[in-house]
């Protein structure tokens, strides 16, 4: 049986892969809402959205949907997804949503199709707890100039941390403060 250790290993070992805007995406968007919502325990869904690059149009994303589902009840959340969807294929870990150990948490699950590629990010968790992540989904949508400025520093990390996801993901991370910063009125340089 796969440790959790193993687990975490494997999925961070996949190749980090930046790829045109693909229309789809909203359909597939959509097409996992309905399902999330037809498997999981009635009421407990509060909303769900579409974020991360996939959710703005012409913008040059890694190939899959990151979706935020907000719950009402988070320790719930961290038993029930993961027996609905483990059964049919998905990774699914209880993680921090900043840091190491770090609260809140929240239950992340990879869905992939059958060529084992990812399709799906989803994260189950509090009311709220992916503010920011929306805040500058909106910035992308709205500043064409920030999106491309984006969009071409994540294709030059992607090139500089191909095999190392974590990196990748770390590397954006200034660009984002910046710009989120910069949102708030707050324009000081570092």
């Amino acid at each position: 049986m796969e440790t959790l250790q193993d687990k975490i290993r494997r999925v961070t070992a996949e190749q980090v892969q930046v790829v045109a805007y693909d229309p789809a995406w909203a359909m597939l968007f959509e097409q996992e809402r309905d399902h999330l919502l037809d498997c999981m325990p009635q009421g407990m869904i509060i909303r769900i959205e579409h974020f991360g690059s996939t959710a703005v149009v012409g913008l040059a994303a890694k190939p899959f949907v990151d979706m935020v589902i907000e719950v009402n009840e988070v320790a719930l959340a961290k038993t029930i997804v993961p027996q609905i969807l483990e059964p049919q294929g998905y990774d699914c870990f209880w993680r921090p949503t900043l840091g190491d150990d770090t609260p809140p948490w929240y239950t992340w699950c990879i869905k992939r199709d059958t060529a084992g590629h990812r399709t799906h990010h989803l994260h189950f968790g509090e009311v709220g707890f992916k503010n920011d992540e929306l805040r500058f989904r909106e910035i992308l949508r709205t500043q064409p100039s920030v999106a491309a400025a984006y969009a071409e520093l994540k294709l030059r990390l992607a090139d500089e941390h191909n095999a190392n996801r974590v990196a990748y993901a770390e590397a954006k991370g200034d660009f984002i403060q910046r710009v989120m910063r910069q949102a708030h009125g707050d324009a000081r340089p570092g």
